[in-house]
């Protein structure tokens, strides 16, 4: 059941007494353990719609990677800066830009804006409105009046060339398609980041096979053993990447060694078959694979190390270098009418992996309590 939809001075007023500011440095360890960024470029978020980006392009704001800084680069508008800038003086009382979320829908657990490089420049003040509407409306959100955004962070301080993390309230965690972020009244932020859960439009046949990790399904990767190189949340992102940086990717090792990574489904269900692919990595991808899957046991996410919790359903198989590996039901053991929700895979002893697809069921409604009922 949808929690009650309050207007948006009410909200405000809620948000501003149970907001919780997050330090820069535990940013990541608050946010990326159990909840992904709904508006990171390779999910397919698009910026709709932007009062000015005279200096630099709002479309930087949703890139993946760390800002870069360039010193001494200009362009024909003035100095190169890898994030977003407004012309200066701003006559109307905040620059914007919508965007269109890379989920079909997500709810917002925090906010996270990086004004690195930005100094004497930056945002100085900040806030984030969200809105629920179909495709089919998105001209009307590129008008500046349009009347239907939510609160969902208030207006927050912004300090020069550092990262500002934002908790937010239970209250705030309505699904919201689009949204808006308020610039006040004009300058340069680097990187925003909409972390949260993704509401994803699942088959209603439960015979249907979809793949059950994946990131636009509610799939979420909540903890590994490294990451050195790439990050565990690449896994679970559409199609194959561009190049070795769109992956996950551990550390080299020596002597014994194995490193492992632990998926939190979207949705429990059984498992039909398994896909692990090293697009990219040709000379550091891992030897072999073997994959491991636990009940949904309430959300509770089981220790890597719990034997008890966790189901061997691959043997330890042999990879190669770029390419698509299937694994069917005659590959796999224990899969049978099993509902699963989570899975953890094991690379040995290490290396890189592009992505891992999870396909199967869905399991029938009451044998669960699926991440968006939770939410």
């Amino acid at each position: 059941m949808e929690a009650p939809v309050l207007p948006p001075s009410q909200a405000e007023d809620i948000a501003k007494n149970t907001i919780k500011p997050i330090a820069a440095k535990d940013i990541d360890a608050t946010f990326k353990s159990d909840s992904i960024d709904l508006i990171t470029k390779p999910l397919g978020s698009r910026i709709l719609a932007f009062s000015d980006e005279w200096f630099a392009a709002a479309s930087n704001l949703t890139t993946p990677t760390p800002p870069v800084h360039k010193p001494g680069v200009f362009t024909y508008a003035g100095a190169w800066y890898d994030g977003w800038e407004t012309r200066r003086h701003n006559t109307e009382p905040f620059d914007w830009v919508v965007i269109r979320l890379g989920v079909a829908s997500g709810r917002v657990k925090g906010v996270e804006i990086d004004t690195a490089f930005f100094n004497g420049n930056q945002a100085p003040e900040v806030a984030v409105q969200g809105c629920f509407v179909s495709s089919s409306r998105e001209e009307e959100l590129k008008n500046r009046d349009f009347g239907e955004w939510e609160t969902i962070l208030p207006k927050q301080e912004c300090g020069p060339s550092q990262r500002h993390g934002w908790l937010l309230p239970e209250v705030t965690k309505r699904p919201h398609t689009h949204v808006r972020l308020q610039m006040f009244p004009d300058g340069g932020i680097a990187r925003f980041r909409l972390y949260g859960y993704a509401v994803p439009v699942l088959p209603q046949n439960i015979n249907t096979v979809f793949d059950l990790a994946a990131t636009v399904n509610g799939g979420v990767a909540v903890a590994c053993s490294d990451q050195h190189f790439g990050t565990k949340d690449n896994l679970l992102l559409p199609g194959r990447g561009e190049d070795m940086g769109d992956g996950w990717e551990t550390k080299r090792s020596r002597g014994d060694h194995l490193d492992w990574v632990i998926i939190r489904l979207g949705i429990p269900g059984t498992i039909d078959h398994l896909v692990v692919d090293t697009a990219h990595f040709r000379g550091n991808f891992p030897q072999k694979v073997q994959l491991f899957a636990a009940a949904p046991a309430g959300g509770k996410v089981p220790a890597h190390d719990d034997e008890s919790a966790w189901m061997e359903i691959l043997k330890p198989e042999k990879l190669g270098p770029d390419k698509e590996h299937k694994f069917e039901k005659g590959a796999l053991a224990g899969v049978e009418e099993q509902v699963f929700g989570f899975a953890k895979m094991v690379i040995i002893p290490d290396g890189g992996v592009k992505r891992l697809r999870v396909f199967g069921h869905r399991a029938q409604t009451g044998q669960y309590m699926g991440r968006a009922g939770r939410v």
